[in-house]
């Protein structure tokens, strides 16, 4: 099974403002970033409830029927909009690839600050395609937090765009 990132932050590091908004990330959305590529191999996601609740208010749903394991400590105060294949778990990221697992589900597309995080911290994130936007934002929340170890990365390939955008994929080298 593999586990992939595929992110974009502020040049400063930032996934999103203090208050959850992703306004920056989508400065000119005309440009083909990979994303839909990257969507097409992915047999199922897993997402922290934060960013969950901002991807619930998008106009349109963005996982179309893959199915989305939303992680939350509270799960029954989750609302799964319908016509999703939602399922919400409060479980560790390993109870979460254990369960996947069983499903026969071979890609997973991990999203989320602390979700990312948790799953790196846990060794279980393969590959990471991070997008960084050109801008500043100054203060928001983190793509990386605390690391109780190096995390070590080999660079696999970094491509620009038209809009300023730079985006590095990286393989996470096991210990």
């Amino acid at each position: 099974m593999r586990l992939s990132v595929f992110v974009g932050v502020s040049v400063d590091g930032f996934l999103a403002r203090k208050d959850d908004r992703l306004d920056f990330l989508f400065q000119k959305p005309d440009v083909d970033n990979g994303y839909d590529d990257f969507i097409a191999t992915v047999d199922s996601l897993v997402i922290g409830r934060g960013t969950f609740e901002v991807v619930r208010g998008f106009k349109v749903w963005p996982y179309g029927k893959r199915p989305v394991i939303v992680l939350s400590h509270t799960p029954r105060r989750v609302r799964v909009p319908s016509g999703t294949n939602c399922e919400v778990m409060s479980a560790t990221p390993k109870q979460v690839v254990a369960h996947l697992a069983k499903r026969g589900v071979k890609h997973i597309y991990v999203d989320g600050g602390k979700t990312i995080q948790g799953f790196l911290r846990a060794g279980l994130v393969q590959r990471m395609i991070i997008t960084r936007v050109p801008v500043l934002i100054g203060e928001g929340i983190p793509l990386f937090g605390l690391v109780p170890r190096d995390v070590r990365l080999k660079h696999v390939k970094t491509r620009t765009f038209r809009n300023g955008m730079v985006q590095t994929e990286y393989r996470v080298v096991r210990r």
